[in-house]
């Protein structure tokens, strides 16, 4: 089972063919071998983003989205090669935050999956430190860990898959130093992530990669970043311990040149191997 997570910084705009060598996200799907993408940030309503990934709807893959309240803002979505059993939209019903776009959950059941899956997708705020959007954030990030406190004590495979926001260590961001006072490598945001880790939760890309500078998934438009891989590690898989203990591989998919690019984002990818005996 293979399961990748990207922010596609606008459905609408990660579709469209670049060049011949750039056919975008639908190029992308097309050549993935992933069983289930989790999107991020397609700021699009539900209906848009049926009509942007029609092509691979009509191929097979199964969608379920969750769209924001404000137009052209968040939204995640799911995309899976399986039904879906049940889907979820947000954190709990009764958050604040339950039509805004930001978190959505299914459940997956039958043969190919042996046993039952969750995964959710996730898009954590930008935030800004010392304002009203950093407030926003911290409560988001609370009501999320209210609900992945309940996830980790279940007894099947669980996986929450997105963009948080949030660079845990100094390997996950080149820049540290210069970053140490602003949102997304805040002391207090990193220890949210530290404590989640220590609930039952398994960065699992991480674990792959262990002791070493990035692998980043978001570089600034802007200079050049990309070029000088002068990024954040910010889009994560986190998985239950059950299913941690299957990863058999994990890589983020960052394009060979800039022009190739069609998100400022790349996707986090993670193979799972089979249910060990």
């Amino acid at each position: 089972m293979i399961i990748s997570t990207v922010n596609v910084n606008g459905i609408r705009a990660a579709v469209r063919q670049r060049s011949a060598a750039n056919p975008g996200l639908l190029g992308w799907l097309a050549r993935s071998t992933a069983d289930i993408v989790c999107l991020q940030e397609t700021r699009a309503d539900d209906d848009q983003v049926a009509s942007a990934l029609a092509p691979v709807i009509d191929e097979g893959w199964h969608l379920v989205s969750a769209s924001a309240n404000v137009k052209g803002r968040n939204g995640v979505a799911i995309l899976s090669r399986w039904p879906f059993a049940a889907v979820r939209v947000g954190v709990h019903p009764d958050d604040e935050f339950a039509a805004h776009g930001r978190y959505l959950e299914a459940d997956l059941d039958g043969a190919p999956l042996a046993g039952r899956l969750t995964v959710a997708s996730v898009y954590i705020h930008t935030g800004e430190a010392g304002t009203p959007r950093q407030l926003e954030k911290e409560r988001f990030m609370a009501a999320l860990a209210k609900r992945m406190a309940l996830l980790s004590g279940e007894s099947h495979d669980v996986v929450v898959c997105g963009d948080w926001n949030i660079a845990h260590t100094e390997n996950d961001i080149k820049a540290w130093k210069a970053n140490v006072a602003k949102s997304g490598f805040l002391p207090s945001e990193r220890a949210w992530l530290t404590e989640l880790l220590a609930d039952g939760w398994v960065d699992v890309v991480r674990r792959a990669h262990p002791g070493r500078a990035g692998p980043y998934s978001w570089w600034s438009w802007r200079g050049r970043a990309f070029d000088n891989d002068a990024g954040w590690r910010i889009d994560y898989q986190l998985a239950n311990t059950r299913l941690a203990e299957r990863v058999v591989g994990a890589r983020v998919e960052r394009p060979a040149a800039y022009a190739l690019r069609w998100s400022d984002h790349a996707p986090v990818t993670v193979e799972y191997g089979p249910v060990r005996p």
